[in-house]
């Protein structure tokens, strides 16, 4: 197993953080918009398993690699072992933590390996750090936080509690006078709002719905949802929540 390099070596800080973006977006693919999938392939009877991350945004979950010393470090072994040990949501929080742990890994590998200095490691870190982690992604950490900023502001554009039906975010159509100072005051107001299968942050010319139970922000393009099809969605379960059943 070469993580999903196929002998592709990042040697610039810009090259490494793009590898880590690609990586990060196919494991959160797998904890979240893909989790029915990633579930059912962690079988607790097979053998150790990994959940690895390709710079192309793919996931796949599979056997460590054979070498030793592999050519990349490795993700956490045996990710499927605790699966109906815990709580679903538990466990997808501990593969989210330990894969996160290999993103970095992964990263400063690859800076060390090519030399980074003081000044690159510090400058990819912070790159990386702009982020929320995967972690804060599947466990909804990042949008918590928003919505208790938002809560205490009392934003129009917060979630309706009055029926149950979510407010959504979407392009505007046509544009008055005082438009522009709208968009500029929800791009700061929500400007941490992260998509729940992406990750990526808010802005105001796309259109995003909110799910009503786990209460999570989504691109609409992300979960397949168009303003139109909204308006007829009397309660939103986003693809993590819809999947959700009982577990042995």
């Amino acid at each position: 197993m070469d993580g999903g390099g196929g002998g592709y070596n990042p040697r610039t800080v810009e090259e490494v953080f793009r590898d880590f973006k690609g990586r990060r977006a196919g494991m959160i693919k797998a904890l979240t918009k893909e989790v029915e999938d990633f579930y059912q392939l962690c079988d607790p009877e097979k053998e150790n398993l990994c959940l690895y991350g390709f710079p192309n945004e793919q996931w796949e979950v599979n056997l460590p690699a054979e070498e030793v010393p592999p050519e990349l470090p490795e993700p956490a072994l045996g990710i499927n072992f605790a699966r109906d040990g815990m709580q679903e949501k538990d466990w997808l929080a501990l593969v989210a933590v330990h894969s996160d742990a290999w993103l970095f890994a992964v990263a400063f590998y690859f800076g060390a390996r090519f030399g980074f200095d003081k000044a690159d490691r510090k400058r990819l870190f912070g790159m990386i750090n702009d982020l929320p982690t995967i972690f804060e992604v599947v466990t909804g950490a990042a949008k918590k936080e928003l919505q208790e900023k938002s809560s205490a502001s009392n934003h129009s554009s917060s979630k309706s509690k009055s029926n149950s039906k979510p407010s959504k975010y979407s392009k505007v159509q046509e544009k008055d006078e005082n438009e522009d100072l709208v968009d500029e005051e929800e791009d700061e107001d929500h400007g941490e709002t992260l998509c729940g299968a992406c990750g990526e942050h808010y802005t105001s010319d796309q259109f995003w719905i909110c799910c009503d139970v786990c209460e999570r922000w989504f691109h609409g393009k992300c979960v397949k949802i168009t303003p139109a099809r909204a308006e007829h969605i009397k309660q939103y379960k986003c693809p993590s929540c819809s999947n959700k059943r009982s577990r042995p």
